[in-house]
């Protein structure tokens, strides 16, 4: 089974930035289409970016430009780079396959706020 361990949030004042990792206990890329999904609270957890199986990246609109995913095979960890945030961005922060097969980690907070 398949762990993954979410770090890197923090507070940070709108404009500012933050890289997430994700690392997993075992082989992911492998075997799954990764991704980054975000719940900010009272609302539903949503998909902010992801692999597809050919490796091309795909993001919400409303972070295009601003996020940019990456991995390292290597070291089965899965990034990502956020700039530019603002306090909409404020959220936990998950990683997981795409569509969602693995137990969920613990997530890391985001959050912005001046």
């Amino acid at each position: 089974q398949v762990q993954l361990v979410e770090s890197g949030g923090g507070l940070v004042q709108p404009g500012g930035s933050l890289s997430l990792s994700c690392a997993a206990s075992g082989s992911i890329f492998g075997f799954y289409a990764m991704a980054w999904y975000r719940q900010a609270p009272g609302k539903q957890r949503e998909l902010v970016a992801g692999f597809t199986r050919d490796r091309s990246t795909y993001y919400l609109d409303s972070v295009k430009g601003r996020f940019t995913i990456s991995r390292d095979n290597s070291l089965n960890t899965v990034y990502l780079q956020m700039n530019s945030l603002k306090p909409d961005d404020t959220a936990v922060y998950y990683c997981n396959a795409d569509p969602q097969r693995i137990s969920w980690g613990q997530g890391t907070q985001v959050t912005v706020s001046s």
